[in-house]
């Protein structure tokens, strides 16, 4: 079970955040600035997404429980917010989405580029944080599946950070033709995901 929950974790993650798919996005932000505030950017950004997912890990089961919202329910709710995303992926318009998003942002708030977008929406947006939820639902209050996704998180948040740091020569491998295919295949496995989500909180809802 740990470790189907670690697999299970681990790729809903990777494909929700995405950290190759924000590459381009990241490039663009830092345009003409050094090497080492870029590497800064990326350390302060990594660092405010993963509090957020950490957060919502631990408290958002808590969150919802005092505002009433069953566990089924935000899995159904979650499901399609993540299958709109998914969608977006397969049809090419997230990171179109995304990059005019980070242009904005970046030229009225140069200085905490990190926090927005970077770090909010682009990293720790919606889906992130309520796929974090549903698969901190998951765990169950299992003290071991829990730190399971911690973990993950952690991995995660890390792999943006290395792809950010290696964002250069990433660009410069996929080309455009690979970010276009790769976004293309993890909006496919992201729709698989989001289905399984809308289908689990049904059968819970109803006792199925």
């Amino acid at each position: 079970m740990p470790f189907e929950f670690l697999i299970s974790a681990l790729v809903t993650l990777l494909v929700v955040v995405d950290p190759v798919g924000l590459v381009p996005t990241f490039l663009g932000l830092t345009d003409g600035v050094s090497a080492k505030f870029r590497r800064g950017i990326a350390w302060r950004a990594c660092l405010i997404a993963g509090a957020i997912l950490i957060g919502a890990a631990l408290i958002g089961d808590w969150l919802l429980r005092n505002l009433g919202i069953t566990l089924p329910a935000f899995r159904i709710a979650g499901g399609l917010l993540l299958f709109a995303v998914a969608s977006e992926m397969v049809l090419g318009l997230r990171l179109k989405h995304t990059a005019e998003e980070a242009e904005q942002a970046a030229e009225e708030h140069l200085h905490n580029m990190a926090a927005f977008p970077l770090a909010i929406p682009l990293m720790a947006g919606p889906g992130a944080i309520t796929a974090t939820i549903l698969l901190a639902g998951q765990a169950n209050a299992r003290p071991e599946l829990l730190a399971v996704l911690l973990v993950v998180i952690v991995a995660v948040i890390g792999a943006c950070f290395v792809c950010f740091a290696a964002g250069d020569r990433i660009g410069k491998l996929l080309g455009v033709t690979g970010n276009v295919v790769l976004s293309r295949l993890l909006g496919v496995i992201l729709a698989a995901l989001a289905v399984q989500f809308v289908v689990d909180g049904i059968r819970a809802a109803f006792g199925l």
